[in-house]
């Protein structure tokens, strides 16, 4: 259980005040974030901040948007949960887990087809281009494209281009948007469909080209303090994420800021 503790928060979420003259140190909390997996070199970047400000423990778990909604509305336990779409921030706010007045969207990112090795040439990407005919006999890694956000877009993307049916059969599908570029990296597949911001993270990959915005939905990052929250430090850290440190930190993996 957590212990209790009086605190203030700084301006921008990152330390803590004592309460009084003479007063011992806050005993330390735990935050418990699930997040998406295509967050996490900017989220660690951040979580380090606010633990080495505040002494805090901030415990995140990655996995794609869909599975971490339900291991919420399963009851696993969590404080925050940021998703990469909105439609699982919408699944757990309808079980009611969604603490009143503290969802928000936070970023934006960029779709972007990835191949392997660092010079990899360009691809045009527009109506009905030939990814077929660069694919050959390899595979196109995406995530899971019922139900992860990563694949849900670049699904969306590929059919509204009219070249879906054709690479259909080629695609290999993973738990999570980072699994399928570590396919793209240790070049399993040739080409994979992620986000801007996981080939960024990654320099055994090339950006051959960006999807059209219209081409698929909006890629928006909510997030939310979940009802389970019990302490100070949970409501901190994801101020931590919205004060000019946090979205200095999400805007150079290249995410857009929306909060």
């Amino acid at each position: 259980m957590r212990s209790s503790f009086r605190a203030v928060t700084a301006a921008a979420g990152l330390a803590f005040a004592l309460a009084g003259a003479g007063a011992a140190p806050a005993a330390a909390e735990e935050v418990v974030v699930f997040a998406a997996a295509s967050m996490k070199n900017a989220l660690d970047a951040v979580a380090a901040d606010f633990q080495a400000a505040t002494g805090n423990t901030v415990t995140i778990s990655y996995a794609g948007s869909n599975a971490l909604a339900k291991q919420i509305i399963e009851g696993a336990p969590a404080d925050i949960f940021i998703s990469a779409a909105t439609n699982w921030m919408d699944e757990v706010e309808k079980a009611g887990l969604v603490a009143d007045g503290t969802r928000r969207d936070f970023f934006g990112n960029t779709l972007v087809l990835v191949a392997h090795g660092k010079e990899a040439p360009a691809v045009e990407i527009g109506q009905d281009f030939d990814l077929k005919g660069l694919l050959g006999d390899g595979k196109l890694a995406m995530a899971l494209v019922d139900s992860v956000p990563a694949g849900q877009y670049g699904k969306a993307a590929l059919e509204s281009l009219g070249v879906w049916s054709a690479v259909e059969p080629s695609v290999a599908q993973t738990d999570n948007v980072r699994a399928a570029l570590a396919l793209v990296s240790t070049g399993e597949a040739p080409y994979g469909i992620v986000y801007a911001t996981d080939a960024v993270a990654d320099d055994n990959v090339t950006v051959v080209g960006t999807f059209p915005e219209d081409s698929h939905p909006a890629i928006v990052y909510p997030g939310a303090l979940l009802k389970t929250a019990a302490d100070e430090a949970d409501r901190a850290f994801i101020e931590a994420l919205s004060s000019d440190a946090g979205d200095a930190k999400f805007a150079a993996e290249g995410f857009a800021v929306l909060n």
